[in-house]
C-alpha cells in the first residue's frame, strides 16, 4: 500500500454534537462532508469514546476506506485540560468528565476497532480548526496565522510555519479570549467573564457570551429601539442582534462594528506579539449560511481599520486579514491534519 492511500482521521468532540473527517497522507480533504452523530455525554465517557469510534468506522465506510488504511487519528476537544489527553472541569460536561483520561480510553478503542495501534493527537478544538484555516490561507506558502473566532466564547489559535498550534508549558498557550481588553480605548466598563475573571476579558466584548451586557449598554445611546420596549428576556435580545444586523439595523450594526473594533484592537496586540503573516476571522460570524457578505466584509473591515494603527510599519503592509472558509469542517480536518503533520508520513 503506498502512502497515498493512506488516510488520517479528525475526530471533532463538542459537547452535544461529535464530527467526523479526513485528510489523505498529502493533505488534501477526503471529503467536504462531515460524517455527524451526537456526542451522548449525558451517558457517560464510555459511550462517548463508542461514538467516537463508531464516527471513525462509519467516516471509513461512507468513503470506501478501511482500518487498515488509517495511519492516525487526531481528536479536538474542548478543555480545560488538567494535563495532556486528562480533561478538567468542563462547565458544558457532566462533572465527572472531570479528570477523565479521554487519551487512554480513545487509545484502547481504537486499537480494539482496527486491530492494532493507531497513534492518536489530541488537542483544543479551537486551535484544531486553526491548523485548518491556516493551510487554507497559506495556500502552500510557509507562514505562521493568528486565528480568532468570536462565537458563543473566542476561539484563539497561533499556527506557526509549520502547521502545529502553540500549545505551551501548560497546555493553555493562545487562551487569548481572556486577556483584558483596551478599556480606556473602547470606552466601555469592564463586563463580568464567564470564567469568573472581573478585569473586562476581551472574550465579553467580542462574542455572544457578553452580548446581553453590550446590549444592556448600547440601548442607552438608542432608547426609541424596539427592543428598548421589548418583553424578551436579556439572552432572547442578545439573539436576536445578529439577525437585525443582517438588515441594517443601526442598533445592531454598532454593536457588531464595536466588536469588530475590540477585536481589532486585541488582534493589534497580537500581531505586535507573535507578528503573523495572516489574521483569520472565523466563528459564527463568518458563516456564510448565517450572514451576509456585506456583514461579513464590513465586519473584516472594521477589524482591519481598528488594528492598523497599532502594528509596526513593516506589519501594516505584509499581514493579511482575512475571513475563514471552512466552517464547521475546520476543526476535525484540523484534527486530522494535525495527525498527519505529527505522523513519519508528515
Amino acid at each position: 500500500m503506498t502512502s497515498q492511500k493512506h488516510v488520517f482521521i479528525g475526530s471533532d468532540s463538542g459537547a452535544t454534537t461529535s464530527k467526523t473527517g479526513g485528510v489523505w497522507a498529502d493533505g488534501s480533504m477526503v471529503s467536504m462532508k462531515l460524517l455527524q452523530s451526537s456526542t451522548n455525554a449525558q451517558a457517560g465517557t464510555e459511550a462517548v469514546v463508542k461514538g467516537w469510534v463508531e464516527g471513525v468506522a462509519g467516516f471509513l465506510a461512507e468513503n470506501n476506506l478501511t482500518w487498515g488504511q488509517v495511519r492516525g487519528v487526531g481528536l479536538a476537544i474542548p478543555g480545560p485540560y488538567r494535563r495532556y489527553g486528562v480533561l478538567g472541569r468542563a462547565a458544558n460536561l457532566p462533572a465527572s468528565f472531570d479528570g477523565w483520561n479521554f487519551h487512554a480510553d480513545y487509545s484502547r478503542a481504537l486499537e480494539a476497532a482496527a486491530g492494532r495501534k493507531i497513534p492518536l493527537v489530541v488537542g483544543n478544538d479551537g486551535k484544531f480548526g486553526g491548523v485548518a484555516e491556516a493551510k487554507l490561507v497559506r495556500a502552500g506558502k510557509k507562514a505562521s496565522v493568528l486565528m480568532l473566532a468570536p462565537g458563543s466564547g473566542l476561539g484563539c489559535a497561533y499556527i506557526d510555519p509549520n502547521g502545529l498550534p502553540l500549545d505551551g508549558e501548560t497546555l493553555a498557550g493562545m487562551e487569548a479570549a481572556h486577556m483584558p481588553a483596551p478599556l480606556h480605548l473602547l470606552g466601555m466598563k469592564p463586563l463580568p467573564c464567564g470564567c469568573g475573571r472581573t478585569w473586562g476579558c476581551i472574550e465579553a466584548y467580542t462574542t455572544l457570551s457578553g452580548m446581553s451586557h453590550l446590549v444592556e449598554e448600547m440601548l442607552k445611546r438608542h432608547p426609541d429601539h424596539d427592543l428598548s420596549r421589548s418583553t424578551l428576556t436579556p439572552k432572547e435580545r442578545a439573539l436576536s442582534i445578529r439577525g437585525l444586523a443582517q438588515k441594517g439595523d443601526p442598533l445592531a450594526t454598532e454593536i457588531f462594528d464595536f466588536q469588530a473594533r475590540a477585536l481589532g484592537l486585541h488582534a493589534a496586540s497580537l500581531c505586535l506579539a507573535l507578528d503573523p503573516g495572516f489574521v483569520v476571522v472565523g466563528g459564527g460570524l463568518m458563516d456564510h449560511e448565517s450572514t451576509t457578505p456585506k456583514f461579513r466584509e464590513r465586519y473584516i473591515r472594521v477589524l482591519r481599520e481598528a488594528a492598523q494603527p497599532f502594528l509596526w510599519p513593516a506589519q501594516r503592509a505584509t499581514i493579511k486579514f482575512a475571513a475563514s472558509e471552512l466552517g464547521e469542517l475546520s476543526q476535525a480536518i484540523g484534527a486530522a491534519l494535525v495527525a498527519l503533520y505529527t505522523s513519519k508520513d508528515g
